[in-house]
């Protein structure tokens, strides 16, 4: 996702989670970006035929901050009867809301700070701070059964990869052991640094799999988003099998555009999450695009595009 995006949406928490309109963290991606009307949020929508199933072989979640303008408790069910199981990224007090509409939440944040995406364990003088945002996180996530956290490399600012690495796997040993402890898994995202997100350090495949093979714990695994690779290195479905012992979990998002992930960009989702299932993956693959139409249509036909 855009940096910009994350930043606002992590800047505020907003009015109560589960009433009145409101967007995730802030001001809605959707009115940012004009990418579809306010009465699409808003307007019923019919449950689909297969409402309240599982999809396939796959657990498909989706990331709710697309769809913020819709309060979270009146958007939980009807992401159930779009076909997902799980709902993604979502702060400590928004857990409850998803569980009560009988979903999971598949990732959770261990904090609302701004420079979220951009202060990452590659910098060692944040180390203290994320290693207690995480301490802190990890058995409210255990006891409210999210089997996931994210966290990030961060920006680069002048380091070398293999300084970068060196700091990140220092910081992340300093988390592992909670992480094993408490059943969670701390997800290292992988994002773009062409479009989206300037200067990121974790921006290839190969960085994240050297930093958490080099961890080596079955509790610190890569958030692999499908989008974000795809703008950087491409070849996802041979890199997803050559690499899938290191990843926790998947993000969704047509290319170009982090749009609906249908025939209107260039990745054959369909077969992308076949050999995901195929490889025998067990985690969620999250939808993260940003509907351009009906935003409950379009999640609607992710699902089913995505069932494998």
């Amino acid at each position: 996702m855009r940096e910009m995006t994350r930043r606002e949406m992590l800047g505020v928490v907003g009015a109560a989670v589960v009433g009145g309109e409101r967007d995730r963290h802030g001001a809605s991606p959707l009115a940012m970006t004009g990418s579809a009307s306010p009465l699409a949020m808003t307007a019923p929508h019919p449950a689909p035929r297969n409402a309240y199933r599982r999809a396939g072989r796959l657990k498909q979640s989706v990331s709710y901050w697309p769809y913020g303008r819709m309060p979270l408790a009146e958007f939980a069910p009807k992401a159930k009867a779009a076909g997902v199981v799980a709902v993604d990224l979502l702060q400590p007090e928004e857990w409850p809301v998803v569980k009560g509409a009988g979903l999971v939440c598949s990732m959770g944040y261990p904090s609302k700070r701004r420079d979220f995406l951009s202060a990452g364990f590659n910098d060692p003088s944040l180390h203290d701070m994320l290693v207690d945002e995480i301490d802190k996180t990890l058995p409210l996530a255990a006891a409210a059964g999210v089997p996931n956290i994210i966290a990030m490399f961060g920006n680069r600012k002048g380091r070398s990869d293999e300084e970068g690495a060196a700091n990140c796997i220092t910081g992340l040993n300093r988390v592992k052991a909670s992480a094993e402890r408490h059943g969670v898994t701390v997800c290292v995202e992988l994002l773009n640094s062409r479009v989206d997100h300037k200067d990121y350090m974790g921006d290839h495949t190969a960085f994240g799999v050297k930093v958490v093979s080099a961890v080596n714990s079955s509790r610190v695994k890569l958030l692999y988003d499908i989008y974000h690779m795809q703008i950087m290195e491409g070849d996802v479905i041979r890199t997803i099998r050559d690499n899938l012992v290191h990843i926790g979990h998947f993000h969704t998002g047509g290319v170009p555009g982090r749009h609906e992930i249908d025939g209107g960009q260039e990745l054959n989702y369909t077969a992308v999450c076949k050999a995901i299932a195929d490889a025998g993956f067990q985690g969620y693959v999250a939808h993260e695009f940003m509907p351009s139409r009906d935003p409950l249509a379009s999640l609607a036909e992710a699902v089913k595009i995505c069932e494998a």
